[in-house]
């Protein structure tokens, strides 16, 4: 027993000195960050020497060494026990859930703005005494109960966790997990800030482009814009009864589709949103690319019209147009521009993304990462994308949650152009989390990719998120037991 004890210290020496002269080298490498010398300087001497453990058995050796061995890093162990949520006031109202596990390491994700917590919930039942690291796995399972839009909340909040976990218990970052990165700093688009005046207005877009240094601004063009303008526009009694473009009844403006309002622009009103857009390209120049959305629900033919009114100040692209669904309306849209055109921010899933990519119906694919399926789809709706010639840009409009996994995606797929950003103005938005890497989560315009935190690369700041809880619910990552009980058979063939 001496013997072999001897034999194993004697060849710990041996790997003790190369260790060392790696760690030293690397710690006189100007390369290698503060923060990392820093750690490798606090282990060295932390480090316990196994030659240090002469006289003791084999037993006694074996208990030392492994004393502070962290357990919860065992991959294969990992069985998913429990979901809880809170939601906050981010853009009225986005939840974030946390999927915890039996080695103490947790996941975190995000239900999409606007949608409820209870779309994640459901999946609880689904998920429990899963491994959280086979992510493809648990999708495949859950994507069933995932819809267009909102309704995919819970699918995508639940897989951002998953990978959040991946990461953690394999201590990767998320885009090491998805292939790889081919960027190092992330591109944002904001929005165009509005003022009370144009000398305010053109202030507040030197701010955002100069001080906060965006190189992406999107801007809407929207009806809405002229219709108190005498002569802008035709038909518009629906929009007398209300003219809000996202809520309201069944039979609402808000509800009807683009086809079926009747609502025309006339050349007055073609002038007056053309004017529109002309100001704000005079204040921001033509160095930078503006985005336009929020149109409002006008027919193909009108979209054209305006399409066309607004070709010669070389927008970035018109973003939803017409519903997603209707490929060909897009493509004669498409067809009909030379602006590049876009939609996705509403579509769950590739497969429903693949007619628009098969027919070039759209110039470039805007997924939302908290919709289009989590990390991992998006990835796969770029990469397939770009087989056929054709950009992806990245719709966000949450917490610093899904912002993160919208970071790591965009990292791991080539044909990225921009992510959105649109709580740049939110004092508290970037406090709600902080980053386990130490870096911030934006410079100047641009999100700094996590090279080595494991995961999303953040965990939360209870204290600020604690302040910014929605008043129809303020717990704050209680137990779900009631979700505990799976109460049907989900099999959807026979």
């Amino acid at each position: 027993m001496k013997n072999a004890l001897k034999d194993i210290i004697k060849n710990t020496k041996e790997i003790e000195k190369k260790y060392a002269a790696e760690r030293l080298a690397e710690m006189n490498n100007p390369t290698t960050k503060a923060n990392r010398r820093d750690f490798l300087k606090k282990t060295a001497l932390g480090g316990m020497s196994l030659t240090a453990l002469m006289g003791l058995t084999l037993e006694d050796t074996m208990a030392e060494t492994t004393s502070n061995v962290r357990r919860a890093s065992a991959p294969s162990d990992l069985k998913i026990t429990d979901l809880r949520y809170c939601v906050t006031t981010v853009l009225g109202r986005t939840a974030i859930i946390r999927i915890d596990t039996n080695q103490g390491i947790y996941g975190l994700g995000e239900v999409r703005d606007g949608a409820d917590p209870r779309y994640a919930l459901m999946l609880k039942s689904r998920i429990l005494g899963e491994n959280p690291c086979n992510v493809e796995k648990i999708f495949k399972i859950i994507k069933q109960f995932g819809g267009q839009a909102r309704q995919a909340g819970g699918v995508c909040a639940v897989e951002m966790a998953l990978w959040d976990l991946c990461g953690k218990a394999y201590n990767v970052p998320a885009w090491q997990l998805l292939g790889g990165r081919y960027r190092d700093h992330i591109r944002l688009y904001a929005d165009t800030p509005t003022g009370s005046n144009p000398q305010d207005q053109k202030e507040k877009i030197k701010f955002r482009t100069e001080t906060q240094g965006y190189s992406w601004l999107k801007m809407d063009v929207s009806i809405n814009q002229v219709r108190n303008i005498p002569g802008t526009l035709n038909n518009t009694e629906i929009l007398k009864q209300n003219s809000n473009q996202w809520q309201g009844g069944y039979m609402s403006y808000a509800n009807t589709k683009h086809a079926f309002t009747g609502v025309q622009i006339t050349e007055k009103g073609l002038d007056e949103l053309a004017k529109i857009v002309h100001d704000v390209r005079e204040m921001v120049g033509y160095e930078i690319p503006i985005s336009t959305d929020h149109y409002g629900h006008i027919d193909v033919n009108n979209c054209i019209k305006l399409g066309r009114a607004l070709e010669k100040y070389t927008l970035a692209w018109l973003e939803d147009m017409v519903p997603w669904q209707w490929t060909e309306q897009h493509k004669a849209i498409t067809e009909a521009l030379v602006t590049p055109t876009t939609t996705g921010e509403d579509i769950f899933l590739l497969e429903n993304f693949k007619d628009l990519i098969h027919n070039r119906a759209v110039d470039i694919v805007h997924p939302d990462l908290a919709s289009s399926g989590g990390l991992l789809e998006t990835k796969r709706i770029g990469d397939y994308a770009e087989e056929f010639g054709i950009a992806m840009a990245m719709h966000q409009a949450g917490t610093p949650v899904s912002f993160m996994a919208n970071v790591h995606c965009a990292a791991a797929t080539q044909n990225f152009l921009s992510l959105e950003h649109h709580s740049v103005d939110l004092p508290w938005w970037e406090d709600m989390v902080k980053t386990t890497g130490g870096d911030k989560m934006i410079v100047k315009g641009y999100a700094p990719v996590p090279l080595t935190a494991p995961g999303l690369g953040i965990e939360l700041n209870d204290e600020v998120l604690k302040q910014h809880l929605h008043k129809s619910d303020s717990s704050y990552f209680a137990p779900t037991p009631e979700w505990d009980e799976k109460r049907s058979h989900d099999r959807t063939w026979s």
